[in-house]
């Protein structure tokens, strides 16, 4: 509970700095809050820039993107039994930017909605497949796994560059795989409640995932029905990830270090971990974020960028590390 307490007080912290970081500043009048932005020419009429019709200030979507993404790499890692792998490294992410490139060169004009549709159908065939490869590993060798799913994501990848290439669409597969939230504004960002939606299901399903975890053998042994929690794990994964990718882009990292931090300090018992997962998710892509706004002041660096960078010490550092809750 402490830890669980400590880590929302880090986040309300830091959606306050996020509210006061950026170009812009916020100020007040009798109708209440407006974001005025601060530029060379002469600032527009406040009502121009009411904070609510801009993009959000905390950033909603940091918050929920960080959340859902965390909450489908501990998933991702029960289902396949491994701690190095989540859905930027098992192809689950490059299935649904696949998706998004096939299904814009067959519907060019397609809704957003529809896009979401044919990435999350594309992210489910995907992480369907890594499974059914990891499957035929040998228990033995754990690195074998994300092994695989760099070389099954790096296929994947390499389709959908082809293709974007075939049809000029590298500099519109950039903008959409590249994880930044300057460009999600009120009107698309809502899209991510669904990914929110998706991550609370998980809470209700979280014991059978700790068990799904212990392995096929162990799990039917104790009662569970395996194979449905699988496909209902499978779904719940491609639906975060399909979402997160056509709304804000491919974020890495988050699913990989966020639970394994969580695991080392606090077990793997995702009935009581899973709020905290979710909780520093949040916390981790939104520092990210005001990290990405400061940087290059007044510019902006892709949310992805820092995320590529801070990560991969993170992971690092766990490789290295050993486990506090197994300490003496």
């Amino acid at each position: 509970m402490r830890a669980r307490a400590a880590i929302a007080a880090g986040l309300v912290v830091l959606i306050a700095a996020s509210l006061f970081t950026g170009v812009g500043s916020i100020t007040a009048d009798a109708e209440g809050l407006w974001l005025v932005a601060v530029a060379a020419r002469p600032a527009p009429p406040p009502r121009c820039w009411r904070a609510r019709a801009a993009s959000p200030g905390p950033r909603p979507a940091a918050l929920l993107a960080g959340a859902g993404l965390a909450v489908a790499g501990v998933i991702m890692q029960m289902l396949a039994r491994n701690r190095f792998v989540e859905p930027t490294t098992a192809g689950t992410a490059q299935a649904a930017g696949l998706g998004l490139v096939v299904v814009t060169l067959v519907a060019p004009g397609s809704a957003l909605w529809l896009k979401m549709l044919a990435a999350t159908a594309a992210a489910l065939v995907g992480t369907a497949g890594f499974l059914a490869l990891v499957r035929r590993l040998p228990p033995q060798e754990p690195l074998l796994v994300p092994l695989t799913g760099l070389v099954y994501g790096g296929i994947l990848g390499a389709a959908t560059t082809f293709l974007a290439f075939e049809r000029d669409l590298l500099q519109f597969l950039d903008i959409w795989m590249n994880g930044e939230f300057s460009g999600v504004l009120l009107g698309r960002y809502e899209f991510l409640w669904a990914a929110g939606a998706a991550s609370a299901l998980a809470f209700v399903y979280a014991g059978r995932f700790t068990i799904a975890g212990l392995g096929e053998d162990a799990s039917l042994n104790l009662g569970l029905r395996y194979g449905q929690v699988m496909a209902f794990g499978l779904a719940l994964v491609s639906v975060i990830t399909a979402v997160t990718v056509v709304t804000v882009g491919m974020i890495p990292f988050v699913g990989l270090v966020v639970p394994n931090i969580v695991s080392r300090l606090r077990g793997d018992n995702l009935s009581a971990t899973l709020p905290l997962v979710a909780l520093s998710g949040a916390a981790l892509v939104l520092a990210c974020d005001i990290l990405a706004r400061l940087l290059r002041y007044p510019y902006e660096i892709p949310v992805g960028t820092v995320l590529g960078v801070l990560g991969a010490g993170l992971f690092l550092w766990l490789l290295h590390g050993r486990p506090a809750h197994g300490r003496g």
